[in-house]
């Protein structure tokens, strides 16, 4: 007979009705609880027979020389870059990393939490499968250091480095609002996903400072890959009128959106206006060359890592640190200007 799991600090919270960082102040005796809640929580760890796990604490002091990256799809060149810029960075101060790749799935991301912790890595580096808090306490509640990546999630003691992506897609959007574009769809990603939602925010944010509202028919949300990017771009075309330009929430998005305006035979950007989120590697490139927005996908991986390696250094500030880094736009030959349309703060194509 296999014998049962242990109960986890989520297993407690669900039977206590609270939050995971609930449990965690609890068991940790950190941070306010009220006594009623503080009671709720004792009674469930008694009756789950819950043990906080100590000897992954017992044993932080043997160093593994070892940090987990936990990404979301490694067959995107941008993770691939984001991946490099971690490896060189850790490789240099003595330390490997092992790698793994969740495709947006809590379940996966679980697993590989479990696995990497009783290996006793010495950090951790999370691109976390949806805001919630509860992987960063789980990392926490292990006395293991963690940076999360790319997103932000509901914890505010975590340090996290990312970039700004309401920014870069304000920038994308008011590019072709200047071109006389009116009518533009947005393809972004999983909603629950910080950077698929600040993608969104800042397209609105654009549409709201030109005095247009925005129609939630062309905001379309789905996954970051090309399949989805594909799909979503079918549905914009079998609008009616259809928009004259699409904004993609990352590269494999636009790939699969380029997928789709190819079939149906239409031009670009003669038909129809594309931008995306992420550059491509030269490898990747595809005619027309894409305007976008590029993130400096090596340096977030570098930063990231500097980061846990001060934190296990004991050199970095006691405050947790929020690192937001800038993107690029970069303007290329998958635009033009909507034909009689006023034009206002042209931006040169080059």
């Amino acid at each position: 007979m296999s014998e049962k799991p242990s109960p986890t600090i989520r297993d407690v919270a669900k039977r206590a009705s609270v939050s995971a960082i609930t449990v965690s102040r609890v068991v940790n005796n950190s941070g306010y609880v009220g006594q009623e809640t503080r009671g709720r929580v004792e009674a469930a760890i008694a009756e789950l027979g819950y043990v906080p796990n100590t000897l992954a604490r017992s044993l932080r002091s043997r160093s593994t020389n070892a940090l987990a990256l936990i990404l979301t799809d490694i067959t995107n060149p941008f993770w691939t870059t984001v991946g490099r810029g971690v490896e060189d960075t850790a490789n240099e101060a003595g330390f490997t990393v092992i790698l793994g790749n969740t495709d947006e799935s809590e379940t996966k991301q679980e697993k590989y939490l479990h696995t990497v912790l009783q290996q006793q890595v010495d950090g951790v580096i999370l691109v976390p499968a949806s805001s919630s808090a509860e992987p960063i306490l789980f990392i926490q509640e292990q006395n293991t250091p963690v940076v999360v990546m790319d997103r932000r999630v509901d914890c505010d003691d975590v340090d996290v480095v990312r970039v700004d992506s309401t920014g870069g897609a304000h920038q994308l959007v008011r590019l072709l609002l200047s071109q006389g574009h009116r009518r533009i769809a947005v393809l972004s990603g999983p909603s629950g996903i910080s950077t698929s939602e600040d993608r969104i925010a800042g397209y609105r944010r654009a549409l709201a400072e030109a005095g247009l509202g925005h129609d939630a028919e062309v905001v379309i949300t789905g996954g970051f890959n090309q399949q989805s990017g594909y799909e979503m771009a079918w549905q914009v075309l079998n609008m009616t009128p259809r928009p004259s330009a699409l904004f993609t929430g990352n590269n494999f998005i636009g790939l699969g959106a380029l997928r789709a305006l190819r079939e149906a035979k239409l031009r670009i950007p003669e038909d129809i206006s594309l931008v995306s989120f992420d550059d491509q590697l030269p490898d990747f490139s595809v005619e027309p060359f894409l305007t976008v927005v590029a993130q400096p996908a090596y340096e977030i991986g570098q930063r990231a890592t500097e980061l846990l390696l001060s934190r296990l250094a004991g050199t970095a500030p006691a405050a947790y640190q929020e690192i937001v880094m800038p993107t690029e736009l970069i303007v290329r030959r998958s635009t033009r200007p909507v034909q009689g349309a006023e034009l206002k703060d042209a931006i040169m194509v080059h």
